[in-house]
């Protein structure tokens, strides 16, 4: 399948001896040199990279790295100076006038920072914008405007003024008006970034929450890497106008791609970047019936295992441990014991996509944490000492 929007080898120069700075720049001047050579401040270096249906591609970097102006050429507010931006295959760098306004206002959407609502209209009004300039009729407007101010939960707000919200409620305005045109791609250049910490991560899980069902093309921008790496299916990392290192949450934290990315990852909780299932291993498994200990011990000394999960067809019935089948086989007053008698019940588990900080309590317990699925089949176990080990890096 295609990519929903490629870029490729893009560059943008700001000043007036553009391809001058272009020119030195790919035969690897510096940004600072170019400057004070040319006069031209490099924007955007060689940026290169693919965004996939559906997935949420974070851009991340300190200010001044280049990520708005990047989002802004994205959909042609700023002009690039070289490069290709194609959506559906179609070039945007290219784009004509009348190409440029089509692709704007049936392909893209934007939310900001600062939410630009327009004060004297009401909620429905800043929400319903987008059709308005499309041409779709009051009724229909309004009728969307409701539809879409119901998923982000401010329907009760429809008829009020931007000034009788709060800022985190004008900001899912913002999320609304650019969802209301249903578009193809919506790009957010740090739509959270004025909200306070709490109201911010509100924000951060109503997102993800709207995406599971709306499965957007998001292409979202951040300085802010706990933000990025909480919502980004991949993140790309800016420094100086360049991309240096594109990859998921856990790539990125387990392998930098330099001393500036490790930096940046070095202080991160890992308890909330990896999951259960990057330190879970396969299950090894013994049936109920009237299992002998011995068995039990023997399967547990070639695997190396201190705990054994008992399994009574393809339900879990409970886990063993080394210790106590070695007390039972010690034990003289019982001539064949079997496993059941040793059988722990109560027994951690988690599901697979389960945050490693969201494990720290099962892995107290000291036994291997099952991990489950839907059906509360056994899917994989994950040794207590694996999750210290994961968040020590």
């Amino acid at each position: 399948m295609r990519p929903k929007l490629t870029v490729r080898n893009l560059y943008k120069i700001f000043g007036k001896n553009t391809q001058a700075a272009l020119e030195r720049l790919q035969k690897g001047d510096e940004k600072a040199e170019i400057l004070a050579q040319t006069g031209a401040t490099v924007g955007v270096q060689d940026a290169s990279f693919e965004v996939e249906e559906g997935e949420i591609f974070v851009v991340m970097g300190l200010s001044g790295s280049g990520k708005s102006t990047l989002v802004r050429t994205l959909n042609g507010l700023i002009e690039p100076t070289s490069g290709q931006i194609l959506i559906d295959g179609e070039d945007v760098a290219r784009a004509d006038a009348a190409s440029l306004r089509r692709i704007r206002r049936d392909k893209i959407s934007m939310v900001f920072q600062h939410f630009a609502l327009f004060p004297h209209w009401t909620i429905a009004e800043n929400v319903a914008y987008g059709l308005k300039i499309r041409g779709v009729s009051r009724e229909a407007r309004r009728e969307r405007a409701l539809e879409v101010l119901e998923q982000v939960g401010l329907a009760p707000w429809a008829d009020s003024l931007p000034s009788d919200l709060s800022g985190g409620m004008q900001q899912r305005v913002g999320l609304a008006r650019g969802l209301a045109a249903d578009p193809d791609i919506l790009l957010m250049d740090e739509p959270f970034g004025a909200l306070d910490p709490l109201i911010r991560r509100d924000m951060q899980t109503e997102l993800l929450a709207l995406q599971k069902s709306l499965k957007k093309t998001i292409v979202f921008i951040t300085h802010d890497l706990n933000e990025a790496l909480l919502l980004g299916n991949r993140i790309a990392i800016m420094k100086d106008g360049r991309i240096v290192q594109i990859g998921t949450a856990q790539e990125i934290v387990m392998t930098p791609a330099d001393d500036y990315v490790a930096a940046f990852v070095a202080d991160i909780d890992r308890g909330r970047v990896f999951t259960a299932d990057d330190v879970a291993s396969d299950a090894v498994t013994i049936q109920l019936r009237d299992t002998p200990v011995r068995e039990a011990l023997r399967l547990m000394e070639k695997h190396g295992s201190h705990a054994l999960y008992v399994m009574d067809g393809k339900r879990v019935a409970g886990v063993v441990t080394y210790r106590d089948l070695a007390a039972c086989e010690m034990d003289t007053s019982t001539p064949s014991p079997t496993i059941r008698g040793s059988m722990i019940t109560d027994y951690p588990t988690t599901a697979s996509d389960a945050q490693l900080h969201e494990l720290y309590g099962p892995a107290g317990q000291g036994l291997p944490i099952a991990v489950t699925d839907d059906s509360d089949g056994l899917v994989a176990v994950i040794d207590p000492n694996d999750v210290l080990t994961h968040l020590s890096g």
